[in-house]
């Protein structure tokens, strides 16, 4: 920002990052996907590098949560380590296609992924999955699992699930954000697997799926640690204190306040690729 000097601009980073995280805890979407529109209207900071910095916020706060989940025994590691293949794999081709595409191009697609999640966050969260037959490609990778005190239940649809997870991967390395809307909306409406498991399972995934693309954003000169530090750490705190804000504070307003938000963002972006200043 001009008349800013550096010092300044990197507190103002830092709690701009710090909100990011705070909110996107509080919905369940991760900070990643705020910070990015945040850096570009909001500091005016070429969308390229805001999206390498918003990589590096989604590592940071997927470690944690991933660890967490793990712990409690809810994450399943053998759906979340095979379906990353596909996210690895559509990571990386679209960290290299984010390399050449037009600059007003990407803020359109990001202004259109930002209007999809807010759709997908709209759905209503399905109960205990019901049960289902055991799927032969499934049960030869050996993915069904149990949640603690729960029967056994059996993943569905296996190809499908992996398509839609490296639709995921693209648009995680060509936009810079972590696509667990759509991590969820595969394992959960796709896959059919149990809701609490897609959340866990979806937050280790965004980590890896991220650093499989970030190398490239580094190699291609889009890691700016003036942006990168203050980014990761501000979500890294504020998606802690978001995480325990979350059984005291009205939830449903929050959201309903989110999706309000990142809707105008999502066509904000939209107007400033389409009419770039």
């Amino acid at each position: 920002m001009r008349g800013v000097d550096e010092l300044t601009f990197g507190l103002m980073m830092l709690a701009a990052a710090f909100g990011a995280g705070l909110l996107g805890a509080m919905i369940g979407l991760g900070g990643g996907i705020i910070i990015t529109p945040v850096l570009v209207l909001g500091f005016g900071v070429d969308i390229r590098y805001a999206m390498g910095a918003a990589l590096a916020s989604v590592i940071a706060t997927s470690s944690g949560a991933a660890a967490a989940y793990l712990r409690d025994g809810i994450s399943n590691m053998r759906i979340g380590l095979f379906l990353c293949v596909a996210t690895t794999l559509g990571a990386v081709g679209g960290a290299l296609l984010a390399g050449v595409v037009d600059a007003a191009v990407l803020s359109v697609i990001f202004g259109a992924a930002l209007i999809v999640t807010a759709g997908l966050s709209l759905r209503r969260n399905p109960g205990e999955a019901e049960a289902l037959p055991e799927n032969a490609v499934a049960a030869r990778l050996r993915l069904d699992d149990a949640l603690p005190g729960q029967p056994v239940y059996h993943v569905q649809r296996v190809g499908w699930g992996f398509g839609v997870m490296t639709l995921a991967g693209v648009l995680s390395g060509l936009l810079g954000i972590g696509s667990g809307a759509f991590k969820v909306l595969g394992m959960d409406q796709v896959m059919r697997i149990p809701f609490k498991v897609t959340t866990a399972t979806s937050n280790f995934m965004i980590g890896v799926t991220a650093a499989a693309s970030i190398g490239i954003y580094l190699k291609n000169g889009y890691l700016d640690p003036v942006l990168v530090c203050p980014t990761a750490l501000g979500v890294l705190v504020g998606a802690f204190v978001g995480a325990r804000l979350l059984p005291v504070m009205p939830v449903r307003v929050l959201k309903g306040l989110f999706l309000i938000a990142i809707t105008a963002i999502g066509v904000q972006m939209i107007l400033n690729g389409v009419h770039p200043k």
